[in-house]
């Protein structure tokens, strides 16, 4: 067995035509939706550019959450200080 064999799997000529066959299946089907090979690239970036940013936006409403609640809870605790420094 020589080292193409092992690497590849098989022959190279069978491994040739099962990358031709695939490779026809797979153009027809793109070609029967109308997708391009940049069509599924743009495709794949921008799912993880949403996914990116949904991760940001879940970070930006926590931090949102902390501040609204901050808004209360601060000067609450600051009044509280001060009318317990007094005793």
């Amino acid at each position: 067995m020589s080292a193409l064999t092992r690497f590849l799997g098989d022959s190279p000529l069978r491994v040739l035509i099962k990358l031709l066959v695939v490779s026809f299946l797979v153009g027809l089907v793109m070609h029967a939706f109308g997708w391009s090979p940049m069509d599924v690239y743009y495709g794949i970036r921008q799912f993880f550019l949403d996914l990116w940013n949904l991760g940001f936006h879940a970070i930006d409403r926590f931090l949102g959450y902390i501040l609204l609640g901050a808004a209360i809870v601060v000067p609450v605790f600051i009044l509280l200080r001060i009318a317990s420094y007094r005793k």
